[in-house]
């Protein structure tokens, strides 16, 4: 009898896997995400150019192999790559370009719980923001995902910031002399990362090395004051969402392409494999022979884990329906905050919602290119009021309301 490939899985019901799907679709088109598709097939070349040669993903994990022709290709490891090769590869210009996929993915590891050859996973990612506050957003609305979506609430949400490559120049001087004086102490994969790709040793999961990392110098103890700040406001608009978070210096994630924010969601009730969902800002320009620098920030879900972790937790999957599109815009960055905790508000009532950036003028192209009906202004005058102002973008009609009742107002329009 031929039995199943090492490493994959029959799934023979598939009534929790297509709920979740089908609640995460609701939930980030409402946040003006849209659903596309990459093939599973890819040319070899995509990966090691923008993964990094160096990662344990192109190393030693992927699925390759040649044709008659001697083209290389691969089954897609990760769903990023494939997201900017269309993104370049179709040419498009709007900018943030916000979209989510999920399907099937493949590296060769070691088979165990939560962790197989053949994989889910649902993909997040928008393409084209140089915004902190919209790195808040991001968080938040995976944090509101799971918690207020899935009702799960035993999990712990890790955050780091890596700087730019400044920044991690001068941390991995004060790193380097770190491990010189302990290089006999660490595991045989740590001393050749320390040759190859130094902060790939903040992955290793040798108990050893680990307990030595915690006294090694922290990348956020070496930021610019320009990136200390960005770090600082981070945290003060994750504060305002009330997106509970540890800070783990640690925390790198395996791949080479991020800078900046990274985070992890993990739950203990997942045992070894704890991470169900993970990500960060990148900017993959330069790995396309991109011009322009284009920071961008995804995630990634990981689907079999997350089943695991709802069947521990015994949650149930509450269906919402989707509803027309509101788009909140701040006049300038100052008002951030406020424009945030509206978009989280009418987001979280169910509304379909998007976040808009960049001030009036280029906010308001923004909203027509996009379809927007309704326009929620907030200036510095609204901020002193206490109000917000609603705009039709058919009627061209404006309405002035208190920001207690903005939610209350905004289902009323619909």
């Amino acid at each position: 009898m031929i039995k199943k490939v090492k490493g994959t899985q029959d799934l023979l019901d598939m009534k929790s896997y297509d709920a979740v799907h089908q609640l995460a679709y609701r939930h980030f088109s409402a946040a003006h995400f849209t659903h596309i598709q990459t093939p599973i097939l890819e040319h070899l070349a995509l990966f090691k150019r923008s993964v990094g040669e160096e990662t344990d993903i192109v190393g030693k994990e992927m699925y390759t192999f040649s044709t008659n022709d001697r083209e290389e290709f691969c089954l897609r490891p990760e769903a990023t790559a494939s997201t900017m090769r269309a993104y370049f590869e179709a040419a498009i210009t709007a900018k943030p370009w916000q979209v989510f996929s999920h399907g099937p993915m493949f590296r060769h590891e070691r088979p165990q719980k939560g962790r197989w050859r053949q994989f889910s996973q649902f993909n997040l990612e928008a393409i084209g923001i140089n915004s902190i506050a919209q790195d808040a957003r991001f968080i938040s609305l995976l944090d509101d995902f799971f918690t207020r979506v899935l009702n799960l609430k035993d999990y712990v949400i890790s955050v780091n910031y890596l700087g730019n490559k400044e920044d991690r120049a001068a941390h991995k001087q004060a790193l380097k002399i770190f491990l010189d004086a302990h290089m006999h102490e660490i595991c045989a994969t740590c001393q050749t990362r320390a040759t190859s790709n130094m902060l790939r040793i903040f992955d290793c999961k040798n108990e050893q090395c680990q307990a030595l990392y915690t006294k090694a110098p922290y990348l956020t103890d070496h930021l610019s004051p320009e990136s200390n700040a960005q770090w600082q406001e981070l945290n003060y608009l994750l504060d305002v969402l009330s997106v509970n978070r540890v800070h783990n210096p640690l925390l790198v994630r395996g791949l080479d392409y991020y800078n900046n924010v990274v985070f992890e969601f993990s739950s203990p009730l997942l045992g070894a494999q704890s991470t169900f969902c993970g990500g960060g800002q990148y900017d993959l320009a330069a790995a396309f022979e991109h011009k322009e620098a284009l920071p961008s920030i995804g995630a990634a879900i990981g689907m079999e884990r997350l089943l695991l972790l709802l069947e521990a937790a015994g949650n149930p999957h509450p269906m919402q329906a989707p509803a027309p599109i509101f788009g909140i815009l701040p006049f300038d960055d100052s008002l951030n905050p406020l424009a945030l905790l509206a978009h989280q508000t009418l987001h979280r009532t169910g509304l379909s919602t998007d976040f808009i950036t960049g001030g009036i003028k280029k906010g308001m192209k923004k909203a027509n290119a996009s379809g927007i009906r309704w326009l929620v202004l907030i200036g510095d005058q609204e901020k002193v009021d206490g109000v917000v102002r609603v705009k039709d973008m058919v009627s061209g009609n404006e309405t002035t309301v208190s920001q207690e009742v903005l939610s209350i107002y905004a289902q009323s329009l619909i």
